[in-house]
């Protein structure tokens, strides 16, 4: 069992786009970095309160 190279990568990329369409990925593709902003920002506000956290205790 090899690596995956750029063939196979194509390949996978040609069927993603045959069985979801361009618009639809388009929308998965914002709606996956919207979510992906919101955790970073979840993360950042969740690291804020642990340090205010320590500073009090």
């Amino acid at each position: 069992m090899g690596t995956i190279g750029l063939p196979e990568l194509l390949i996978v990329l040609v069927i993603v786009l045959l069985v979801f369409g361009v618009g639809r990925i388009t929308k998965i593709g914002s709606e996956l970095g919207k979510g992906i902003s919101a955790f970073r920002q979840g993360v950042r506000e969740g690291q804020e309160d642990l340090k205010e956290e320590q500073k009090e205790a």
